[in-house]
């Protein structure tokens, strides 16, 4: 999230870190509706994974006390509450955008499905484990690239990225800040999927 901050000249006052990343802080954030770039970066969860819980969802750091209206996780049908107009929603998160687990097909239509129907144009959300550094550059590219060049599409700044992420270099040359080799093997580059209203 800082690095997308820094990438972007974002105001740092956005983010909610630690303590402070609570489902409440989301629900009842007045930014929400106008941001641009909303992102996430936690644990998902498959439905059933938790007992108690049969549908996907993000965690955020648990209240001193649960209550209705937090819990510390924010499922898919509280997700599609959320009254959004942003471009992009950033679904950093292991499992985001899964087909898999009991949930099945519903899995993705119930967690990545419900930002879309929030408001949100685009997001980007897993299809499996993510590795945190790497979905980090990867997510921090496409946004850039997003940003530099607009009239080419969402679709065509994630693709940039993950040709980014698998090769360490960009298409003007210039080295992925902290790549590693192993960074060209598909578990590290493609999990992440483009889910969009547009291209």
């Amino acid at each position: 999230l800082n690095a997308m901050a820094r990438a972007l000249d974002a105001d740092v006052d956005a983010i909610h870190l630690g303590p402070d990343a609570t489902e409440t802080a989301v629900r009842t954030n007045t930014r929400l509706r106008d941001a641009r770039i909303v992102a996430f970066a936690t644990h998902g969860i498959l439905p059933g994974e938790i007992e108690g819980f049969a549908e996907p969802g993000l965690i955020f750091t648990p209240p001193g006390h649960a209550t209705y209206a937090d819990d510390g996780i924010l499922t898919a049908a509280e997700a599609a509450e959320l009254d959004l107009s942003a471009e992009w929603v950033i679904l950093s998160a292991c499992n985001t955008g899964t087909t898999e687990g009991p949930g099945g097909a519903d899995a993705l239509s119930a967690l990545a499905r419900s930002f879309l129907y929030a408001g949100t144009d685009a997001l980007l959300a897993s299809r499996w484990r993510v590795g945190d550094r790497v979905t980090a550059a990867l997510t921090v590219e496409t946004l850039v690239n997003a940003a530099r060049n607009r009239k080419a599409g969402k679709a065509a700044a994630f693709q940039s990225a993950m040709r980014a992420i698998r090769s360490g270099r960009r298409e003007d040359g210039t080295v992925v800040e902290g790549w590693t080799s192993d960074w060209a093997h598909p578990a590290a580059w493609a999990p992440l999927t483009l889910i969009a209203t547009d291209n």
